[in-house]
């Protein structure tokens, strides 16, 4: 079967979604009608790991127009929308992807997934690129480039490239312009509050809200839960970002002090365990902890598993651990991505210059591939650029442009006081 998924008969109802996504995505759209017209991706094989959305579909759907044969799976075993993985199978897309599936099921996925033998590796978080280079060495004379859509992935990559063992080209969409200073900042800090309170409906306003991470994600998340009327801690391990914070108005102070005060507990860092047992002992009765970093690996589960007597599912999303002193503190989401788990991700509007990014970045992977060496890339300015020329167009904004005469100033070193 060339698809794995919960109902082919959810399929309509994914079809609305995407759509309506489709609306809040103009500069994509605008894209395709360029790819319809031209097929700069005509014969090539892409093997996408993301978050399985209406957003996501419409990329894929791009890609699809472009013509490109792909194959999906999800990044996240609860990221994925069924509906929607429904439609796109309806759509002729190949989808391995089932909201739930277990740890097992998650790479058996990854695996069908590059069984298509893709030309191009699409990632969010890294894990699809990592199996091809630990598992499916076969496939890599087949390969051009990848693309990476997240922070994590970003880092792992770069940690690949330091020690010789990437082996083909990545494209760092996250670190395109157009990509980290509006989704990660706007996008993750809406969407989290989004989770966080879908899962529980507690009002934000006059908790303790530590925010662990002052990176663009902890920025945005920051910047929004005091929009609601929380008072925000931050903790960081980065002098520069913790200086950062205090300057745009936030206290900060190491996770162990936060723990102490702390009502409800963000982590977007892309590192592990900055929660953790010590953490967990001072932390209040009712203390509520959500991830949005990539993986669920930043909340250290296993030790709150063993400081716990109890544990039960109190309401969807929401995993109540009773310690043996009678304390509880509240898991959101199992520990992962509490934005997509527990809400629906980032608005479309925002996703639509992040997946530009990447249709844009696969276009010039086919042409420039040859060029490239396994190394770690940004993405090419003009294309982060264009993104950003193409969104205001959309919203039907207009800009200045330089006169000859600031060109010849800001181009010259003659011209003084």
């Amino acid at each position: 079967m060339d698809y794995r998924i919960k109902d082919i008969n959810l399929a309509e109802k994914g079809k609305l979604r995407v759509e309506w996504a489709g609306y809040q995505m103009n500069v994509l759209n605008l894209i395709k009608e360029k790819f319809e017209k031209e097929k700069p991706l005509k014969g090539k094989r892409i093997a996408a790991c993301l978050h399985v959305t209406s957003e996501t579909a419409n990329l894929m759907l791009v890609l699809k127009s472009a013509g490109a044969d792909i194959a999906l799976c999800a990044s996240n075993p609860l990221s994925t929308q069924d509906d929607v993985a429904a439609f796109l199978v309806k759509s002729g897309i190949k989808v391995f992807a089932v909201r739930g599936e277990s740890k097992e099921e998650y790479y058996e996925n990854i695996h069908k997934a590059l069984d298509i033998k893709p030309n191009i590796t699409m990632d969010d978080g890294g894990d699809l690129t990592a199996v091809v280079h630990k598992e499916r060495n076969e496939l890599l004379d087949e390969i051009l480039a990848g693309t990476e859509e997240t922070t994590t992935g970003v880092i792992r990559f770069k940690s690949m490239e330091r020690s010789g063992a990437l082996k083909y080209p990545i494209i760092a969409v996250n670190d395109a312009k157009t990509k980290h200073l509006f989704d990660n900042r706007y996008g993750t800090g809406q969407s989290t509050i989004d989770g966080i309170l879908r899962a529980t409906n507690i009002l934000l306003a006059g908790k303790n809200f530590v925010v662990a991470g002052y990176g663009w994600c902890g920025r945005g998340l920051a910047m929004r839960a005091r929009g609601m009327g929380a008072n925000v801690i931050v903790t960081e391990v980065d002098p520069l970002k913790a200086l950062e914070a205090v300057m745009d108005g936030y206290r900060v102070m190491p996770m162990i002090e936060a723990a102490k005060i702390g009502d409800v507990f963000v982590t977007v860092t892309g590192n592990k365990s900055v929660i953790r047992e010590e953490h967990f002992k001072v932390m209040k009765d009712g203390a509520i902890l959500a991830n949005s970093g990539h993986f669920n690996v930043e909340i250290d589960i296993e030790a709150l598993e063993k400081l716990s007597v109890k544990k039960r599912r109190i309401r969807d999303n929401v995993d109540e651990y009773v310690l043996k002193d009678g304390r509880r503190i509240f898991l959101l989401a199992e520990g992962r991505l509490v934005n997509l788990a527990a809400a629906e991700g980032h608005p479309a509007s925002v996703m639509d210059m992040s997946f530009s990014n990447q249709a844009l970045v696969c276009e010039f992977i086919v042409k420039k591939a040859e060029e490239l060496e396994p190394k770690v890339y940004k993405v090419p300015e003009e294309i982060d650029r264009e993104v950003a020329r193409l969104k205001l167009k959309s919203m039907g904004i207009e800009i200045d442009e330089l006169t000859e005469e600031q060109k010849k100033y800001l181009s010259s070193w003659e011209l003084g006081t």
